[in-house]
């Protein structure tokens, strides 16, 4: 909210008293004398009140009406119009489309809805894969590979790397050396610990956390295989792989730069009941900045909540492309 600064007239408090006061006396002699007297009090005095009121109250009304039907055509008319020049959506069916997201994003769409429309631009020029919704609802073919893995080992002299073997999508690669040399910078680094996974690896993983855990407490905290993040090739987990990881400073600094980088949180704390997942403050997947930026300014930096609406609604949007 912006303060203009306008001061607000007051009036002269001695002035205004000593006008209440006179006026008191002036008319204190006519407190008992009965109406149909007439004079400057009487029947005429009223019956020409009366009519001015009458005429004041008629007079705007009218006025008001009209203002408030053409409020009302400019409003309709701004509606029906596009949005965004490089799209043909008016704001009714921009909004339509969020109807069903939380009450925060619809806040921040009808806020700034160029803005989004802006972002929204920018991502549909991208991979398909790049945001596809990889969840316990949404999997991954068994033999899904990418094939622009490179092994960080060829890396070590710009990354920390936890153990050796680990391999990487070349895409992610610039955004991680610039995230991991910025750490740097503030005396902190990134331990990369875990990457890409295969379908098997995987499904050898949930096993042995099925044999440790049960199935049930194993499902919070491991994906089945083909459900798994890791198997994109743009995952990584840091660190110690452990909830304490949050409070180290490599935990920290993720958690508040992370998204400068196209890298996003994908189980942050809370929301378990969303994700499927308990709070994995060491997990990030790459997106790339300009969907880390759509996730911040819109989807209250809840990666599931973006990736929902876009597996969604994200062909529709293409169809409004100009």
């Amino acid at each position: 909210m912006e303060l203009n600064g306008r001061p607000i007239p007051v009036g002269d408090g001695a002035g205004a008293a000593g006008s209440r006061r006179a006026s008191m006396g002036e008319h204190s002699r006519f407190r008992h004398r009965p109406l149909w007297l007439g004079g400057a009090h009487g029947i005429g005095s009223v019956l020409l009140a009366l009519f001015v009121t009458v005429l004041v109250g008629c007079g705007p009304a009218g006025g008001e009406t009209e203002a408030s039907e053409d409020a009302r055509s400019e409003e309709a008319q701004m509606s029906a119009e596009s949005v965004h020049p490089s799209f043909t959506i008016s704001h009714d069916e921009l909004m339509e489309l969020v109807s069903d997201a939380p009450e925060a994003v619809r806040e921040a769409v009808a806020e700034r809805p160029e803005y989004f429309l802006e972002l929204a631009e920018e991502l549909l020029e991208l991979p398909q894969e790049r945001l596809r919704l990889v969840d316990k609802e949404h999997s991954l073919p068994a033999d899904a590979e990418p094939e622009d893995l490179v092994a960080l080992d060829n890396y070590s002299d710009v990354l920390t790397i936890n153990r050796s073997g680990l391999t990487l999508r070349t895409v992610v690669l610039p955004d991680l050396i610039a995230m991991s040399e910025a750490a740097r910078r503030n005396s902190t680094r990134l331990p990369v610990s875990s990457t890409y996974r295969s379908y098997d690896y995987q499904a050898e993983l949930f096993e042995r956390h099925v044999e440790e855990l049960g199935e049930e407490q194993a499902s919070r905290v491991s994906a089945r295989p083909g459900t798994s993040q890791h198997q994109l090739g743009t995952t990584i987990d840091f660190g110690s792989i452990t909830p304490d990881f949050a409070e180290t400073q490599a935990g920290r600094w993720l958690k508040a730069n992370a998204r400068d980088f196209g890298f996003s949180m994908s189980y942050p704390e809370g929301y378990e009941d969303l994700t499927g997942y308990s709070y994995e403050p060491w997990h990030f997947r790459w997106l790339g900045r300009p969907a880390t930026e759509m996730e911040t300014a819109f989807f209250s930096g809840i990666q599931q909540h973006m990736l929902e609406f876009w597996n969604e609604h994200s062909e529709t949007l293409r169809s409004k492309v100009e």
